[in-house]
């Protein structure tokens, strides 16, 4: 004989706040200094990679490691295409055999901010 599971709860009236996240919810993403991309596709990332960069210079982090995954290479490019851009990139390059090799990216950002 098996147990059935329980029924779903019911959702809550209109204007009532529950405890679990929409589809919809922001995800919090910690601040340590590496980012991993491996859920994203290309067209995500054009605002969160920015974001996440402003969120480590302001942390005090200026060496950064982006992983984005060997696949295509098609995530890599769209990442080193923002890293280009951003005027807070000092440098940045592909990580050693030791960090990812060409799955990952290591970035530093420039000191005190971006050059004026």
């Amino acid at each position: 004989m098996s147990r059935r599971p329980p029924p779903p709860a019911d959702p809550p009236p209109p204007g009532e706040q529950t405890d679990e996240p929409g589809p919809d919810a922001a995800v919090a993403l910690p601040i340590d200094g590496t980012l991993d991309l491996h859920a994203f596709s290309p067209r995500e990332v054009g605002s969160l990679v920015p974001e996440w960069i402003g969120a480590c210079a302001e942390a005090g982090l200026s060496d950064l490691r982006i992983v984005h995954g060997k696949g295509t290479g098609a995530l890599r490019e769209r990442v080193h295409a923002l890293l280009r851009r951003d005027p807070r990139v000092a440098s940045f390059r592909l990580a050693g055999e030791d960090g990812g090799g060409w799955g990952a990216t290591l970035v530093e950002l420039r000191k005190g901010g971006p050059e004026r």
